[in-house]
């Protein structure tokens, strides 16, 4: 069974109770196979208090996980099947021909970066179809 990756980022935000500024911890892991995101916030102001589980991370949060805690980069062996890549990445991210005919040059050049469970996701899916993958930092 794959153990869980994740990352996590400590933020500010407004209570939803009081409108004070409260005190925020949000998680991306990846779980059974899934990539999930995972907030929690008390506000010291009201005592306020919420739990927010499995949703999808907002782009300014990844943004600054990605700044906070270094990208990871989606490396394959070079001499994978080009469309045994393609087939993954189109299945998983939802995209065109085109767009992952771009992602592909990227992926094999080593420049495709992402949050380290984002790319844990990939890799992992790319080697249950046979490819060899691996998420790692640069």
């Amino acid at each position: 069974m794959d153990q869980a990756v994740f990352e996590s980022i400590r933020y500010s935000a407004g209570c939803q109770d009081c409108g004070a500024e409260s005190e925020c911890w949000g998680v991306q892991a990846l779980v059974h196979g899934s990539l999930r995101w995972d907030t929690e916030s008390r506000c010291s102001a009201c005592g306020f208090a919420m739990a927010d589980c499995g949703g999808d991370l907002p782009s300014e949060l990844r943004i600054r996980l990605l700044s906070e805690r270094g990208p990871a980069r989606l490396q394959v062996d070079p001499s994978a099947r080009n469309a045994a890549i393609m087939r993954v990445l189109r299945a998983e991210l939802g995209i065109g021909l085109v767009e992952v005919k771009t992602l592909l040059r990227e992926v094999l050049a080593g420049a495709h970066l992402g949050t380290m469970p984002e790319m844990e996701f990939l890799a992992r899916k790319l080697r249950a179809s046979g490819v060899d993958a691996v998420a790692a930092r640069p």
